[in-house]
């Protein structure tokens, strides 16, 4: 089959593109060509998606498409040169109107979309509006599409460095043998999914013309069971310092990413549903997971490999601060 990737180049659609290869069919990776390589054997054919479709890319006739962006123009473009193919459009968590319910269903009420594109410094509300546009285009003029929309996507080569975060803390953690501050309570929710086994969901639903919309992430565990999970990946067992989240709040340590952050930490009013989202469906569907202490072991190899991929969050000097002043 051939499989047309508009992106490619980066986490999620070049894991994608990766994974088509390795099934054996014919991949071509739409972008820019700046952000970085396509995955071996795919082909890149550059496209600045705020100009016409290339003549190469319509003469390539995919029988699927697999689309990561936001910006609806780009969207409808793409879909009105493709429409015959099947279309996986990726969207995103952030179209839900609802963070503080749990067990939400990807039935549940979404923001208002956003048709127009705005503005690249846009807000959550402008991103998820806009995801929401996307669907909608995608929905309505391509034969057959399958809308996943992913929350918290890590593994290998991730460019946020939210998750990363974990095992290169742990693995301090276990090297200099202090301990390991743990934000919240034992029993906090955690939802995620590898970017690989989303990747393969997206492949498998191309090959099958799978059609719907899905919550593109895994069960939700614990924190305490998401941290052994790392640390088992890591190959260590830190000594766990749980704060509470009021103390933590008040000592300037910021949520779920950025400098002087605990990634992968929710704790604000309103958003206690966040990963708690019901995904019975996605599993039915195809969704495949694997154990994060599989995720943690090649996260931190592949930090180890890469010496500038990013990591966010608190730097060891300043948790070991904090540990220092923090309740018993």
């Amino acid at each position: 089959m051939r499989v047309l990737v508009l992106g490619g180049t980066a986490f999620l659609s070049r894991t994608v593109a990766a994974e088509a290869v390795a099934r054996g069919h014919e991949v071509v990776c739409a972008a820019r060509g700046t952000s970085g390589a396509v995955a071996d054997g795919s082909r890149l054919v550059v496209w600045d998606r705020s100009e016409e479709v290339p003549a190469e890319l319509v003469e390539f006739t995919p029988g699927a498409v697999v689309d990561v962006a936001r910006v609806p123009s780009y969207v409808r473009r793409a879909v009105a040169a493709f429409p015959e193919a099947h279309w996986s459009f990726v969207s995103t968590t952030n179209v839900y109107a609802d963070t503080a319910t749990p067990g939400q269903t990807a039935d549940a009420e979404l923001v208002p979309a956003i048709a127009e594109d705005v503005d690249p410094a846009f807000s959550v509300e402008a991103y998820g509006g806009m995801k929401v546009a996307c669907e909608q285009i995608v929905r309505e003029g391509a034969s057959a599409a399958f809308v996943v929309r992913p929350g918290l996507v890590i593994g290998p080569g991730d460019v946020s460095g939210r998750f990363a975060y974990w095992p290169s803390r742990v693995a301090c953690a276990v090297e200099d043998r202090g301990p390991l501050l743990a934000p919240g309570a034992p029993t906090d929710p955690v939802q995620f999914v590898d970017v690989r086994d989303l990747a393969a969901w997206i492949v498998d639903a191309a090959e099958r013309r799978l059609t719907g919309t899905f919550t593109g992430v895994g069960p939700t565990t614990t924190r305490e069971e998401f941290l052994d999970g790392v640390s088992a990946g890591v190959g260590g067992a830190p000594r766990l310092r749980w704060v509470p989240t009021p103390w933590l709040a008040e000592h300037g340590v910021e949520e779920w990413m950025g400098p002087r952050s605990l990634p992968v930490w929710v704790s604000s009013p309103g958003h206690e549903g966040f990963m708690l989202r019901d995904v019975t469906a996605s599993l039915a569907a195809g969704l495949r997971v694997r154990p994060v202490a599989e995720t943690a072991r090649d996260t931190l190899a592949w930090l180890r490999a890469e010496p500038d991929a990013v990591v966010t969050g608190l730097t060891r000097d300043e948790e070991l601060e904090l540990l220092a002043i923090a309740p018993a």
